[in-house]
């Protein structure tokens, strides 16, 4: 499998506002289900610490020293900087057997996501839940972005580690269940409906 390097991990997304999407994730999580979770790109650990007050068990990993540093001040046992040069976990999540994994607005930033999800699969145990938000495009939405001209906002060229994949459900699907998931849920949020900001899916590792 690619390194971190070869899919572009070290370019995700800064710490983004995720408090549209707190209610719809909750939602998806289950205390007798979901006992030990992992944030993939937790920024400064926000969601984890949210989790860990809700009596989740919660982890965060990210290649941010500087966003690992602020997480650490409220929980330092619970966030560790990702060795972006090997294919495993920091040394003091190895011996964790994650049941659910949570990636809030990194896939869309990286070049190789089908490694990505190759590298949550193999970090779950069998059976493991992987869930996934990243800006939802779909028909009406592209459409009235096309309408209004707003594409060069939208995805401005000069927006240093900005988007590069544009996700629609069918293809987010598609790289879950080609890298061996079964999605088992859809939600859409922030907006009205099919004009979502943001999509969250969730699925099983097969």
């Amino acid at each position: 499998m690619a390194d971190y390097k070869d899919y572009g991990f070290q370019n995700a997304a800064p710490t983004h506002n995720l408090g549209y999407q707190l209610k719809p994730l909750l939602q998806l999580l289950k205390p007798n289900e979901n006992k030990y979770i992992l944030d993939l790109g937790c920024g400064n650990g926000y969601l984890v610490s949210y989790l860990i007050q809700q009596n989740f068990n919660a982890y965060g990993t990210d290649a941010s020293e500087k966003g690992i540093a602020i997480a650490q001040k409220e929980h330092r046992d619970r966030f560790f900087v990702q060795d972006l040069s090997a294919d495993a976990l920091p040394l003091q999540l190895q011996n964790i057997t994650f049941d659910t994994i949570i990636s809030t607005e990194v896939i869309e930033h990286l070049y190789n996501p089908e490694a990505f999800i190759t590298f949550c699969g193999q970090q779950l145990k069998q059976g493991g839940q992987l869930i996934i938000t990243t800006p939802y495009h779909g028909y009406l939405k592209n459409l009235m972005l096309s309408i209004f001209n707003k594409w060069d906002s939208h995805l401005n060229p000069l927006w240093l580690g900005g988007h590069i994949k544009l996700w629609s459900r069918k293809t987010l699907t598609n790289v879950l269940t080609n890298g061996g998931f079964t999605v088992t849920a859809f939600k859409g949020c922030g907006r009205i409906p099919y004009f979502w900001k943001s999509m969250i899916i969730k699925a099983t590792l097969n």
